[in-house]
């Protein structure tokens, strides 16, 4: 057994790689069915804008996404689509991530949504990685994994 900087309690993807087969596919799948669920919670919000909301769409998307993926994910380790898709974020112990967690999580997301060329490399990384992590993930030491029983 080799030993590295830090202990970790995620599936080796050497010898489980079943729990990461399809994940980058099902984390794609999963963006686009949260990405529709929060245009429908952005479009039931507009009123309460006085529907000034109209003038700044793409701020309230990313504020209400925020909260979205913010909450969903501190409730279940996973957003309604991730949950749709089978898949889950685990933290390097192995665990469901914990409120704060999916708050750095869901920050780490937010800011390489802003700065387009960190998605690019979040994408290539879910890619290309042995255990499909995107930027955050690896900063952060989580993976998304088909679900776990």
């Amino acid at each position: 057994m080799t030993t590295t900087a830090y202990a970790t309690r995620l599936p080796d993807p050497d010898t489980r790689a079943d729990v990461y087969d399809g994940v980058p596919l099902k984390r794609g799948l999963a963006w686009l069915v949260d990405m529709g669920l929060i245009i429908v919670i952005c479009l039931f919000a507009l009123p309460f804008t006085a529907f000034l909301g109209v003038f700044f769409f793409p701020f309230l998307m990313l504020v209400l996404g925020f909260f979205y993926r913010w909450a969903t994910i501190a409730g279940g380790s996973a957003t309604w689509g991730m949950r749709m898709m089978g898949i889950e974020l685990r933290n390097i112990d192995g665990l469901r991530l914990s409120g704060g967690a999916a708050f750095w999580h869901t920050l780490g997301y937010s800011v390489s949504v802003a700065v387009f060329p960190l998605q690019l490399i979040s994408v290539a990384m879910m890619l290309s990685t042995s255990r499909k992590q995107g930027l955050s993930d690896h900063l952060l030491g989580t993976a998304a994994v088909n679900r776990l029983l």
